[in-house]
């Protein structure tokens, strides 16, 4: 059977904050093979981000920690590696598409000059090559004019080919796994489509194993093969995309299926209403209590929910879910 690529077990990561301290990731594990596409999925401050920066190692400084847990990346394991050495990983082997594009990438320097300092960064190439390469990506990204749109600056590209040549960026040194956090934010519809496409056939060329970090359901069925159901710093639920979509265990993903149309029609021939998920995602200082999270929005909770967290329950090889009655969900 073929090793994982990358292999995170019991993670926790902890921040600091006026309050004191709080797990934003709690006992996370999942693994992720060579070429694979998955995805994690949830509202905002669920945690999805926060577990891309630690795999990332860019926890925010001073505040965010690694307390436990490990993450192996092809044999390695990061949480142990020096500064230096985790650099070379990061932005080569590793790469990242951070959500605003517009923040992200630097204002007073051209197009073409961030682009090629990440190669000049991981490569042992010279200026003139690099500027070379820069102008192939922005051409493979499929931003008219490549060799042009170097000299440009950030504010003189639309919100789609700023998000483009973040993906440039993130693919210029050809890594073995792409992080995509929410890599169609404030893009119009035919827009995300388009992105969506062009990482679908990136992945395609390369082999890059992508993990996708959304809140959109409808993205995640139509980019990902498995999927990682986040909620206040937990797995609520994980499976391959089709079953989880077709038979979600756990209510907090039924209700995520049933807020967007185009989702719920595959899985109901009827009509069925869009429904929202009631009240809010806790706040920090919630998180890591011994229960369910999600219980103060949930309709099927009982005593259980309240007095004890809840254990994962198998549906299959790769279907669970955490969830004191995930076995009378469907």
């Amino acid at each position: 059977m073929t090793e994982p690529l990358l292999k995170v077990q019991n993670l926790r990561v902890e921040l600091t904050t006026r309050n004191g301290t709080a797990p934003v990731i709690d006992d996370l594990s999942f693994e992720l093979f060579p070429g694979e596409n998955i995805s994690f999925v949830g509202e905002s401050g669920c945690g999805k981000s926060m577990t891309a920066l630690a795999i990332m190692g860019l926890l925010p400084e001073g505040i965010g920690r690694i307390t436990a847990g490990s993450i192996i990346f092809d044999g390695q394991e990061l949480t142990e590696l020096s500064p230096e050495r985790l650099r070379s990983i990061r932005g080569n082997d590793i790469s990242m598409i951070f959500q605003e594009p517009m923040t992200s990438l630097n204002p007073v320097y051209t197009i073409g000059e961030q682009i090629v300092e990440v190669l000049l960064a991981h490569q042992s190439i010279s200026r003139q090559q690099a500027w070379a390469t820069a102008a192939d990506l922005l051409d493979a990204v499929r931003i008219p004019k490549a060799r042009e749109r170097l000299k440009d600056y950030p504010f003189q590209l639309s919100g789609g080919q700023r998000q483009r040549v973040m993906i440039a960026i993130a693919l210029a040194c050809k890594p073995k796994v792409l992080i995509a956090d929410e890599p169609t934010t404030a893009l119009d519809v035919t827009v995300q489509a388009q992105i969506f496409d062009l990482l679908r056939d990136l992945r395609k060329e390369t082999g890059t194993s992508i993990i996708l970090i959304t809140h959109d359901m409808g993205a995640v069925a139509e980019m990902a093969e498995r999927m990682i159901v986040m909620y206040a710093g937990r797995i609520a639920e994980v499976g391959a995309v089709d079953e989880i979509i077709s038979a979600p265990r756990h209510p907090y993903t039924k209700g995520l299926i049933s807020c967007v149309p185009h989702v719920l029609a595959t899985v109901s021939d009827t009509k069925e209403p869009l429904t929202e998920v009631p009240g809010i995602v806790p706040s920090l200082r919630e998180f890591g209590r011994d229960q369910c999270l999600f219980a103060s929005r949930c309709q099927h909770r009982t005593e259980e929910c309240l007095s004890a967290r809840p254990k994962a329950v198998s549906f299959g090889q790769d279907h669970a879910a955490d969830c004191w009655h995930a076995e009378g969900l469907s």
